[in-house]
């Protein structure tokens, strides 16, 4: 039975003993599920004597949290006296120092971060804009589009076997030589060089550092000579190995380069600690994979699981030479990735890149070992069961501690958004729902045996708002499935757009939202990489792999998806004709063609500030990215595009696509 100190531990934690499900249904938390993620938080409650001790430390975080870092609206008013200083000193980010006395209030006009010295204490005062920077304040007057590509499909001339962050230059250069104003792609955060075969970019090592393979070796003069015609699935083990070698050759070549060399050295001495760290993670984690089969620092000898302990370092001095190799792999994606952003804007691009912000970390990676203090351990993210996933999700990854949070002043979570936004125009923040809660699974649990954590929701919003303005880089977030109650507002509210995607904007009745009505805060699209491109929707390719590898959905339930999709095919392409983006008879279910023409269409003629079609949809492309629920059963982010971009965007119907794309989001 749960006890009244666990329960209130539990409510001032910000745990939600009850929650709802996708019936309605009120369903209460389990007492082990509330102690098991109280434990990862640091708040142990395995009697009712330790709950309340816990309580009292909570407290005591609570308040030291807010004496440190304040979070204020800009033009609010600063009195020393709320901080009970009686003299004092404020310091701006960049501009001057001004002397304060209590009782003299001054107005905190201009956004960002600066230092209240109060002689016994320094807080550090973040003012943030009212919203985020926008898509009117980069291109006033104007409804932008753009396309979104996954990397490594990116089929340019290179031997590398997939796409890198030198064929996303090229790529940028032809799109925005086409009129697209932006590019969006998955996240680019460093998984393990070590271990190619875990290669989703949604499980990533850290958020913090870049994906190395990325990186373009040519920079440096090794060139790789491509092997034959690229097979249409990437062998990542294969593929990551090549690369990998012509990697090592490039960093060989260093020692004759003396600008690279001091670059590198500038770049090692901004990173400080935390790209230290890193690149110690991945000098270890190459070693126990290699020897011992460790694929995470959990299962490393216990000497080597403290960053900070003697093994690890001694260890780091011993290899001093494969601790600065994956620094200079962080170096060559870094500059890689800034050259891509340049090219974008030197093309035409207004915003360039948009990248994007995975919901968590692997626990076993290198932030979680690196900076373990910020994170949650033994829980992870998912979702509770729903109309789609009737056993819930569990997704593997971990997340902030909402009191780390407070108490670092924010500091993991800024210098995620940092990283995002460094070389990009904008940025994607996937299950952004998380700014509110979180679904959280104890490990070993089932993920109906979860709860959700509340987050500090409006100070997460404010400091996105500010860290878009330093960047100027528009924020989107997803916001898909089911949200709760107020918060698309609050997204609005802030100036971060939501995601509008074609296929889920329908009426009541099953028809599909006039475009006129969706709202401009939104960025519209025709389909995401975990839902199949419209001709393959149009052809029930999602539904035939859904019988395939559901094996109890039984051929009645297949037959009512496909009588639901055909009347949904009817319901799109009346409303396309209705909204003039389409004319005549609707097309079998076997010619999509007509029928992707007429979505692009559709998603180009919204009132949505940007609009965004994936590459596979402007090729009239059937197979889906990612099939969620599937790691081994489909090529799950392994699909190359059919080839090289420029001329495939060169033939007709594709041409006649793009041009219709770029008249519509003109007019």
């Amino acid at each position: 039975m749960t006890g009244p100190h666990l329960r209130a531990l539990a409510a001032e934690a910000g745990l939600h003993e009850h929650w709802e499900d996708v019936e309605g249904r009120t369903r209460q938390v389990a007492a082990p599920t509330l102690q098991a993620v109280l434990a990862a938080m640091q708040l142990p409650a395995a009697s009712e004597t330790e709950a309340q001790e816990s309580r009292d430390r909570l407290k005591r975080r609570q308040a030291q949290a807010a004496r440190d870092f304040v979070i204020l609206d800009r033009g609010a008013p600063l009195d020393i006296a709320d901080f009970g200083g009686r003299a004092g000193r404020l310091r701006y980010e960049d501009g001057p120092a001004v002397d304060l006395r209590p009782g003299t209030p001054v107005a905190m006009d201009v956004i960002g971060y600066h230092e209240l010295d109060l002689g016994d204490r320094r807080v550090t005062l973040a003012v943030t804009p009212p919203r985020a920077f926008g898509v009117a304040d980069a291109a006033p007057d104007r409804r932008l589009w753009g396309a979104a590509a996954q990397i490594y499909a990116l089929n340019e001339a290179s031997g590398a076997g997939f796409g890198d962050f030198a064929a996303l230059a090229q790529a940028a250069e032809t799109l925005g030589r086409a009129g697209a104003s932006a590019l969006a792609v998955s996240p680019l955060h460093a998984l393990f060089a070590a271990d190619p075969g875990r290669f989703s970019p949604y499980g990533p090592s850290s958020r913090l550092f870049l994906n190395g393979l990325y990186g373009d070796p040519a920079r440096l003069g090794v060139l790789e000579k491509p092997v034959g015609e690229p097979p249409p699935l990437i062998d990542w083990p294969a593929a990551a190995s090549a690369r990998m070698a012509a990697l090592r050759a490039a960093y060989g070549r260093l020692g004759e380069r003396e600008a690279e060399r001091a670059d590198l050295a500038g770049f090692r001495a901004a990173g400080g600690a935390d790209l230290e760290r890193h690149a110690l993670f991945e000098a270890l984690h190459g070693r126990f994979l290699a020897a011992e089969g460790a694929r995470g620092w959990p299962d490393w000898p216990a000497a080597y699981r403290d960053v900070a302990g003697e093994a690890a370092q001694a260890y780091g001095r011993a290899h001093a030479d494969e601790v600065e190799f994956h620094i200079f792999l962080q170096w060559l994606a870094e500059r890689s990735l800034a050259e891509a952003q340049r090219r974008a804007r030197a093309a035409g691009m207004t915003l360039g890149l948009i990248t994007d912000v995975a919901v968590g970390m692997d626990p076993g990676g290198s932030h979680a070992w690196s900076r373990p203090q910020d994170l949650l351990a033994g829980v992870s993210v998912g979702a509770p069961p729903d109309a789609f996933q009737a056993r819930g999700q569990d997704w593997g990854v971990t997340a902030f501690s909402p009191g780390a949070l407070t108490q670092s002043g924010f500091a993991g979570f800024l210098a995620t958004l940092r990283s995002a936004m460094r070389h990009a125009g904008g940025v994607r923040i996937d299950h952004i729902l998380g700014l509110r809660r979180l679904w959280l699974v104890p490990h070993g649990a089932a993920p109906t045996e979860g709860v959700y954590l509340t987050y500090p929701q409006d100070d997460l919003l404010r400091l996105i708002a500010l860290e878009s303005w330093r960047a100027r880089a528009v924020v989107i977030g997803e916001d898909l499935g089911t949200v709760p109650c107020g918060f698309r507002e609050a997204l609005r509210e802030r100036g971060v757009m939501g995601m509008g995607v074609l296929l889920f904007e329908r009426e009541d009745d099953g028809g599909f939202r006039p475009p006129d009505q969706w709202p401009p805060e939104t960025c519209a699209l025709t389909t995401t990489h975990d839902l199949p491109p419209v001709a393959g929707w149009w052809r029930e390719r999602d539904i035939d792999l859904r019988g395939e590898l559901d094996h109890a959905l039984g051929a009645a339930a297949v037959a009512e998806l496909r009588e639901t999709r055909a009347a949904d095919r009817a319901h799109l392409w009346s409303a396309a004709v209705a909204a003039g983006c389409a004319q005549g008879d609707r097309p079998s279910k076997d010619e999509p063609a007509r029928a992707v023409e007429a979505a692009i269409a559709y998603v180009a003629k919204t009132a949505c500030d940007l609009a965004l079609v994936p590459l596979e949809d402007l090729l009239g492309l059937e197979a889906q990215v990612n099939v969620p629920g599937t790691v081994d059963e489909q090529p799950n982010w392994r699909r190359r595009l059919p080839g090289p971009l420029a001329p495939l965007l060169a033939v007709d119907p594709v041409r006649t696509r793009l041009d219709a794309l770029s008249a519509r989001r003109r007019g």
